[in-house]
Parts: structure tokens; sequence; C-alpha cells
């Protein structure tokens, strides 16, 4: 039996790093994630993009969201 898994997901109507990061437009879920799956692909102010297959589902990014935009879906 295969374990459930945990992955993070970016709600795209609530993001926004420029509110999160008015100077610098660098969201603070992607400085959060200590394994390196969520990033900012097209730069600073850009959304955020989770590596989903990739994610370790440890929470990190959803706690250091400032705009509660990222939030883990759990799949069996």
């Amino acid at each position: 039996m295969q374990s459930k898994k945990s992955f993070a997901l970016v709600d795209y109507n609530i993001c926004n790093p420029a509110k999160c990061s008015p100077d610098e437009g660098i969201c603070a879920a992607v400085k959060a994630c200590i394994h390196k799956v969520i990033k900012q692909i097209d730069g600073p102010f850009e959304q955020p993009i989770v590596f989903q297959d990739m994610c370790q589902g440890c929470w990190d990014c959803v706690e250091a969201c400032q705009l509660d935009a990222i939030e883990m879906k759990h799949i069996n």
C-alpha cells in the first residue's frame, strides 16, 4: 500500500509577491523552502511555481506565505 502524498499548491488568485515584498518582489515561501521546489522561474514579482512531484510536504512554504495563498493537498 502506498502512502499518502502531500504537496504544496499555490492559489494564483491570491498570490502576489509585490504585496509580500514591495521592494524586492521575492516570495517569502520561495525563501522558506529548504528543498528548493518552489521557485519564481521568471524572476522577482512573478508568482512562484511548485514542482509538486518533488515537494516533500514539509509545510515550510505554507507557514511562510503571508497571504495564505499556499495550501497542502493530499492524494492517495
